[in-house]
Order: C-alpha cells, then structure tokens, then sequence
C-alpha cells in the first residue's frame, strides 16, 4: 500500500537581496496512511514552505513528491487543483468557511467539489464534531471554536487520502486548541486519511504518532 505522503530529497530556495537563500535541503520523509506527523521547527525554519509543497500550492526546485504513491511533482496548476479536490485536504489557522453557505452547506461544500459526497459520512463527523445543532447557521453566528470545527468537517467530509493542517488550532485558546486537536486527530483516522500537522508547539507535537523537526530546511533531531 502506498504511502499518504513521501518526500524525495526535496530542494527549495529563494532570491533575497543577499543572495539566494535555500530554504528546504534535501528533505526526505515518509508518512503512511492512518498516520499523524507533525512537524516542528522555529520560524523561517521551511515548515509552511514544505507543506505548501506537498499541497501543490508551490513547486519544489529538485526532489519528489508522492500523494498516495502517485508522484504529482511536475503537476500542472490545472492537475494540482484536481488533487486538491480529491486526494489532499487543507486545514489553517483561518477558518476561510463560505460566508454565504450555512454549516450544512460548507461541511459538503469539498466532499461535492471531488464528487465524495456522503450524506451518512457527513451526518457522522458533524454528530462528532458537535455541530449537528448548528447546521442552520452561518459562519458568523459561531464561534472561532466552532468554526474550526466546520474547517475540520468540510475537510474531512471529501476523505482525502492526505490532510495538511499549518498551526490550524493557532486562533484558539489553549483549551480549546486542545480539545479541536484531539477531535481532528480521531475524525482522520476515522476517515482512514494521514495528517501532517505543522506546529511550533511541543505539547501539539506530542499528540501525534510521529514528530520530525526542521533546523534551517533540514530534517533535524528534535530540541
């Protein structure tokens, strides 16, 4: 079975005003389906910059990149769109929920764009999430807590094979990031998907499966 995610010897860089600064060396790192990773590192260390990657939403300058073992490195922005509707889901610290869409209509909104709409799945993760005494309002009758949670819905309801979360609880208080968290890490591997969360927090780290930190855009041994 092939892997959610592998990076192969992954190279990124960019022009400054001092030169080019190479901001990923070599990277290498696997992540296997129903796994949760997260990846650690100081600011300006490469996380964003390497989860953007994975995503599509920027290209590497050497190295690949494999989404359920299919190697999408020299994908088009057409083709990095369509693997984003139906392989890899995307969670942030902004919530980015469709205003005009109450929370029924936005936890589907992802799963109908890939045509992975499943009414029962989706009844499931918002009884979960505790959003199903919501389902009628809209975005801004609800809290940042529970905006996240619908994040989290709309994400997972599409069953990704990959979902790449960046500080997505950093809007939130630490209970509340806590509790969001713990809910993301069981609803993922519920929906038989891999996460790969980028965070600056040790304590986050420490619920996932596995930890890698980033030093200057190499894999290093964590502090």
């Amino acid at each position: 079975m092939p892997h959610a995610l592998e990076l192969r010897a992954l190279r990124k860089g960019f022009a400054s005003a001092e030169g080019r600064v190479e901001v990923l060396r070599d990277v290498t790192l696997t992540l296997p389906l129903g796994q949760s990773l997260a990846l650690t590192g100081e600011s300006g260390s490469g996380k964003s910059t390497l989860l953007h990657i994975a995503a599509g939403l920027e290209r590497a300058d050497a190295g690949h990149v494999l989404v359920a073992g299919q190697d999408v490195t020299a994908f088009g922005d057409a083709q990095a769109a369509a693997l984003r509707r139906g392989q890899v889901g995307l969670i942030f610290q902004q919530f980015n929920l469709i205003p005009s869409l109450n929370v029924a209509a936005n936890l589907s909104f992802q799963a109908r764009l890939a045509d992975h709409h499943d009414p029962d799945f989706t009844e499931t993760l918002a009884q979960r999430l505790g959003l199903d005494g919501l389902m009628r309002r809209y975005p801004e009758q609800l809290s940042g807590g529970q905006q996240q949670r619908v994040a989290i819905g709309r994400c997972l309801a599409a069953r990704p094979a990959l979902v790449l979360a960046d500080e997505p609880t950093g809007n939130l208080d630490e209970a509340t990031g806590d509790a969001v968290l713990e809910l993301m890490l069981e609803l993922t591997a519920l929906a038989g998907a891999a996460l790969l969360l980028v965070t600056h927090s040790p304590r986050l780290a420490a619920l996932c499966d596995a930890r890698v930190h980033l030093r200057a855009g190499q894999i290093a041994t964590a502090p």
